[in-house]
C-alpha cells in the first residue's frame, strides 16, 4: 500500500507554500491538500486491507444516528430472535446482543483517529517523498486498527457459534494434517448449519461456504498433497492413497499461488497460524470452550494457541458482515482530514489529523465457520 503524489508543478507550489512564513498562506495551502488528500486515503484504506473488506459498507450521514430494520436481514418466518454481534468500541471484544427480528437495533460506533507532522522544511525543499509517506503512514494507521476490530468480532462471534445443534467450529481429522476430508465435512457442516426458515433446503441449495482464510502453513499443506497421501490412513500401513493425478498436477502447477480448493476461494492471511495475532485472538475469546472432531465425539479438546491454528471459513453470500460508516455530507468521503493548527512558527513543523466513524456488527453467525488443525 502506497500513495504517491506526482511532481507536477501545482503541486510543488503547493507543498511550498505550506512552508510560508505567512501563517494564512500556509494554513490556506494544508486545508487544500488535506481536502484533496482525504478521498484517496478513504479510497486506499477501503482496498486494502483483508479482514475490514469482509464486511459490507453501510454507509450514513455523519450527523446521523444509524439503525438497521433487522426483519429486512432475515426470512419472514425465522425465529423470533437472533444474536447480534458488535464493538462497542475500537479493538473491543464483542458484545453479543439477542434482540427480537422485528426491533430496528441501533448501530453502536468509535471513531478510529490519526495524526501525523514532519518538518516545515521538507515543504520548504519539495520533498515530495516526505509528504507522501506522511498520508501513507496516516492510511497504515486505519487499516491496523480496522484489522484489529474486525479479527475481534469475527473470532468473538465464531467461537462459541452452534445452530441446529451443531458447532460452527471442529477439529481437523488428522492431527498434522489438512486434507480433503476436512474440506469435505466443512462444505458439509456449513449445509446442515445454512437450512432455509423451516429447517429445509434453502432456496436453490446455494447457502454454504464460499471462502476460506487460512495461515500460509495451511497452504502448505495443501501443495503437500502434490506429493503425500490425501485420506485419513496413517502413513506407511499400506493403506495411505494418492491424489489422483490430475489434482496433484493442479496443486502442483499452482506452486505457492492457490486460488481455490474444492470449489473454495483461499485467502492466505500472515496473521492466521500458530503464535500469530489473530490466533491468539481466537485463543483468547474462545476461553475455556472445547472444540470436538467433526463426528462431535472424539478430540474434544479446549483451544490451545501455543499448538492449534483456526482456519475461517465464510458464506459471502449472506448479508451477515456489516460496516455502518460515516460519510460527509460535502465531500462524500470517509476519511475525514484535517489541517493541524496546534502547530505555529516557532514549532516548525506541518500536520494533520484526521479519522472516521464506524460501527460493525455480525448479523448472523451461521456466515462463520471453523476448523481447529494442530501442529501443521
Amino acid at each position: 500500500m502506497k500513495i504517491s503524489l506526482k511532481r507536477t508543478p501545482e503541486q510543488i507550489e503547493l507543498i511550498k507554500a505550506m512552508a510560508s512564513k505567512n501563517r494564512s498562506v500556509a494554513y490556506e495551502a494544508q486545508v487544500a491538500l488535506a481536502e484533496f488528500i482525504g478521498p484517496v486515503i478513504s479510497e486506499v484504506i477501503n482496498n486494502a486491507p483483508v479482514l475490514s473488506n469482509l464486511f459490507a459498507p453501510l454507509q450514513f450521514n455523519s450527523e446521523d444516528n444509524p439503525s438497521i430494520p433487522l426483519d429486512l436481514y432475515y426470512d419472514v418466518s425465522d425465529e423470533d430472535y437472533v444474536q447480534v454481534f458488535s464493538n462497542t468500541v475500537a479493538g473491543g471484544l464483542p458484545q453479543n446482543q439477542v434482540v427480537p427480528t422485528v426491533s430496528e437495533l441501533k448501530v453502536a460506533t468509535y471513531s478510529l483517529d490519526t495524526a501525523v507532522s514532519f518538518d516545515r522544511r521538507y515543504a520548504a525543499k519539495s520533498r515530495m517523498d516526505v509528504v507522501s509517506k506522511t498520508f501513507t503512514r496516516m492510511a497504515q494507521e486505519i487499516l491496523l486498527k480496522q484489522e484489529r476490530t474486525s479479527a475481534n468480532l469475527i473470532m468473538g462471534a465464531l467461537a462459541g457459534a452452534s445452530t441446529n445443534g451443531k458447532d460452527h467450529v471442529f477439529r481437523a481429522t488428522t492431527d498434522g494434517s489438512f486434507l480433503l476430508d476436512d474440506f469435505n465435512e466443512l462444505i458439509t457442516r456449513a449445509k446442515r448449519i445454512n437450512t432455509s426458515w423451516s429447517k429445509g433446503t434453502p432456496e436453490g441449495g446455494r447457502r454454504g461456504i464460499t471462502d476460506i482464510l487460512v495461515s500460509p502453513e495451511a497452504v502448505k499443506a495443501l501443495r503437500e498433497m502434490a506429493y503425500n497421501p490425501i485420506n485419513t490412513k496413517t502413513v506407511g500401513t499400506g493403506n495411505d492413497l494418492a491424489a489422483p493425478e490430475s489434482l496433484r498436477n493442479d496443486v502442483y502447477q499452482a506452486g505457492g499461488g492457490l486460488p481455490s480448493f474444492y470449489g473454495i476461494s483461499l485467502m492466505e492471511v500472515n496473521e492466521l497460524g500458530v503464535g500469530q495475532k489473530f490466533n491468539t485472538i481466537f485463543d483468547t475469546v474462545a476461553g475455556s470452550s472445547t472444540y470436538a472432531k467433526a463426528d462431535g465425539t472424539t478430540g474434544d479438546a479446549e483451544f490451545d494457541g501455543a499448538a492449534d491454528e483456526i482456519l475461517v471459513g465464510l458464506d459471502r453470500g449472506r448479508e451477515a458482515l456489516v460496516k455502518a460508516i460515516a460519510v460527509d455530507e460535502e465531500n462524500g468521503s470517509e476519511f475525514q482530514l484535517t489541517a493541524d493548527d496546534q502547530y505555529s512558527i516557532r514549532q516548525n513543523k506541518i500536520g494533520w489529523f484526521g479519522g472516521l466513524e464506524e460501527g460493525r456488527m455480525v448479523l448472523d453467525n451461521r456466515a462463520l465457520l471453523g476448523i481447529i488443525a494442530k501442529s501443521l
